[in-house]
């Protein structure tokens, strides 16, 4: 599929520089780019290879100043890294469009309902009672359980399983392999030490415009929900157990593990291999550092900690510089020492 430069400046908002007919057919990284591939740069440390790659047309700021003549026709947009992956999305959704119908072998219930242009793929099961919303793609040997509602332009990738009762927004991507409603970890300590199960009856509703991972799990609330809000970015391999709430537009990276009936609030940025306790809360625009520990509520916005367990991020660094001065500040006692103890035997 071919796009000319002028076609593509109209779909990110652009002003072309050169050859507005010149075609490209893929994408490539700047400093290996090839004739008929679309590259882009928004880091500096790439600046030299505009003069040498060999792509065709090139995404750069409004703002840059060449330095030298280019071969490439430039696009000028007032984020180029921005509207890169806005392109990338368009020409995604392009590739999608051209997925429809019903691929066999397959199941899909007779009291399903389908929206228009929706793609079922091979292997995939879609159970009594569902709903899916037009042009929403589910890709081979996903796992639609009863009664589950997913909305429109939603992309279900291959081998994601997501049980029954849950909802699913418009706009969502669940990448492969991850479980959403799978029972919360709940079981009650009897008196002869044995556990039993607690029913894990509630579900889990994912709003607009999310994105998972792959292989990340989403528990099912013991009641009522768990919930991932509006514009949530959930990374690969996250755990999110029963009655957990995700706030709008807070994103979780890799190997993160939120315990149950936790409240995180929106804008929150965590990083990998964070820890979070149960039944705390995380107050909006919170920072997490990777492979924090945080055992109690952050009630103040706006906040950063690091560490295990968790604390100021600012204070934090304080102490670490403070620690790599222990072996100097040593010495500096045992001088005074010795300079204290000659004084006494004088």
């Amino acid at each position: 599929m071919q796009f000319t430069a002028a076609q593509i400046a109209q779909i990110i908002n652009g002003k072309v520089e050169g050859d507005e007919t010149v075609a490209v057919g893929s994408f490539g990284k700047i400093e290996e780019a090839n004739a008929g591939q679309l590259s882009f740069l928004a880091n500096p440390k790439y600046e030299d290879y505009i003069y040498t790659t060999g792509a065709s047309i090139i995404i750069v700021n409004q703002d840059y100043q060449l330095k030298n003549a280019v071969g490439a026709t430039l696009i000028r947009v007032a984020d180029a890294y921005t509207a890169f992956a806005t392109l990338l999305d368009a020409y995604q959704q392009i590739q999608q469009q051209q997925l429809t119908g019903i691929e066999q072998p397959s199941f899909v219930s007779a009291s399903a309902t389908l929206g228009e242009q929706v793609y079922i793929g091979a292997f995939a099961y879609v159970g009594e009672k569902a709903v899916i919303g037009k042009g929403s793609k589910i890709y081979p040997g996903a796992y639609i359980g009863n009664q589950v509602k997913i909305g429109d332009n939603t992309t279900i990738h291959p081998g994601v399983k997501i049980y029954h009762d849950c909802v699913i927004g418009h706009g969502v991507t669940i990448h492969a392999g991850t479980v959403i409603g799978g029972d919360g970890f709940g079981f009650a300590p009897l008196a002869d030490g044995t556990l039993k199960k607690v029913p894990q009856i509630g579900n889990v509703v994912i709003e607009d415009a999310v994105e998972i991972g792959s292989n990340t799990t989403i528990d099912r609330a013991t009641i009522g929900s768990t919930i991932i809000r509006k514009g949530a970015k959930i990374d690969n391999l996250v755990q999110i157990a029963h009655n957990v709430e995700v706030g709008n537009n807070t994103v979780i990276a890799a190997q993160t593990g939120v315990s149950g009936s936790t409240k995180i609030g929106k804008n929150v940025m965590i990083g990998g291999q964070a820890g979070i306790v149960g039944h705390i809360v995380i107050a909006d625009g919170s920072k997490i550092n990777a492979q924090s520990g945080v055992s109690k509520s952050m009630k103040l916005p706006n906040t950063a900690v690091t560490g295990s367990p968790a604390y100021d991020y600012t204070a934090a660094l304080r102490s670490q510089a403070a620690a790599r001065n222990l072996p100097q500040l040593e010495k500096r006692i045992k001088t005074l020492e010795d300079w204290l103890k000659n004084q006494e035997n004088k």
